[in-house]
């Protein structure tokens, strides 16, 4: 009798009397059934959080690597419109006066309207404003003139070898009978660079500004206690 005829033949409910080899067959499936069973149980839900994260990190890891990957093959574009920016933020800082500049330019800014052909009704410098590394000089100006002229005022302020804006501008007729005499109301803004010396006094004074404290409307109120 052949091995699947004696296989056909087993009684499962007497298992003692199958032959030697197939008790030790069964056995070692059995056997085989529990180790993997107590591998699975024991060590692989024990260590898959492990894996798990190590799965992540491993991920990451890839992710940072491409990433400085694509940085470091761009590399030499990146310095190149570094120095790109640098050159030009140089020539914008070259627009900016100096302290020392600043009176030369008001008189600049004012020659520049009464060139235009306008009548110069106010020409008023208010307090400098300090930024990061720079400070705003705001003017009032109030010229009157024809259309024309304002806007040769307007291109000569675009032309000047300075930075100079326009804000806040009101234009009206300057009475109510004129139509080509124009009354024009503007804040000029010119911009100067801070020393060394005087950004790190505006650095210390921002640092040192107290902080506004809320109102007492805006105050949180205090739990109320039972007794």
């Amino acid at each position: 009798m052949n091995f699947v005829d004696q296989l056909k033949n087993l009684d499962r409910r007497d298992i003692g009397r199958w032959p030697l080899l197939f008790r030790l067959l069964t056995i070692a499936v059995i056997f085989v059934a529990v180790a993997i069973g107590l591998v699975y149980y024991f060590v692989w839900n024990g260590q898959r959080p492990e894996l798990l994260q190590a799965e992540q990190e491993e991920s990451e890891l890839r992710n940072t690597f491409d990433s400085k990957q694509r940085k470091a093959a761009n590399l030499e574009q990146y310095k190149a419109q570094l120095a790109e920016m640098e050159r030009t933020f140089g020539a914008m800082l070259r627009q900016l006066p100096g302290k020392t500049e600043v009176p030369s330019l008001l008189v600049d800014i004012s020659q520049t309207g009464l060139g235009s052909g306008l009548e110069e009704k106010l020409f008023q410098p208010a307090n400098e404003v300090r930024r990061d590394f720079y400070a705003e000089l705001p003017i009032k100006i109030r010229l009157t003139g024809s259309y024309h002229e304002l806007g040769a005022f307007v291109s000569g302020i675009a032309a000047l070898p300075r930075i100079v804006t326009l804000h806040n501008i009101e234009m009206k007729p300057e009475t109510k009978d004129s139509s080509d005499q124009l009354l024009l109301d503007v804040t000029a803004k010119t911009y100067r660079y801070l020393d060394e010396d005087e950004a790190q006094a505006a650095a210390a004074a921002a640092d040192t500004t107290p902080k506004k404290k809320p109102s007492r409307a805006n105050r949180p109120k205090p739990a109320a206690t039972r007794t």
